[in-house]
């Protein structure tokens, strides 16, 4: 596997990624309903290039094919973490979220994990501050505010 910083000419495999796990990958802890709601169709390119480009943000590659991403903003906010599929199990997350939460001199990390992602980042440390409902086109979904204090265990 190669990790390396974000292209711009990443951002479409990037937005497809995305798509097909939310659709595929989510899908055993949300409705059908809600994972189109969270991902109905390709992303806007643009807007997520902008926001990759303003945060720090790594591409796992593997077998010529993006496995995997992730991005976090100078806050320590971690905006998205993403592994394909055909990818999942293999410590792509590990390794992206690893250098994601070294990058910024930031006392905490914060992320909005989907039910999916939660025993993932409390294995790394994270702990829930609070569940919370969000609405996307009208489809409330459920998610968990969560924070790893840098320095403890993860």
């Amino acid at each position: 596997m190669e990790l390396r910083e974000y292209r711009p000419e990443d951002c479409r495999e990037m937005g497809e990624l995305f798509l097909d796990t939310v659709r595929t990958v989510n899908r055993r802890d949300y409705t059908e309903e809600e994972t189109k709601a969270w991902a109905p169709g390709l992303q806007d390119l643009e807007r997520w290039n902008r926001s990759f480009l303003d945060h720090y943000t790594l591409v796992a590659r593997e077998d010529g094919r993006i496995a995997g991403f992730g991005d976090i903003d100078r806050t320590g906010y971690l905006d998205r973490l993403y592994v394909g599929r055909d990818f999942q199990g293999r410590g792509i997350a590990t390794a992206i979220c690893g250098r994601l939460e070294e990058h910024f001199p930031v006392e905490r990390v914060t992320v909005c994990a989907s039910i999916t992602a939660r025993p993932f980042f409390e294995g790394r440390g994270y702990r829930v501050v609070r569940s919370q409902k969000v609405l996307r086109r009208g489809v409330y979904l459920t998610n968990f505010v969560m924070e790893k204090r840098l320095g403890e265990s993860g």
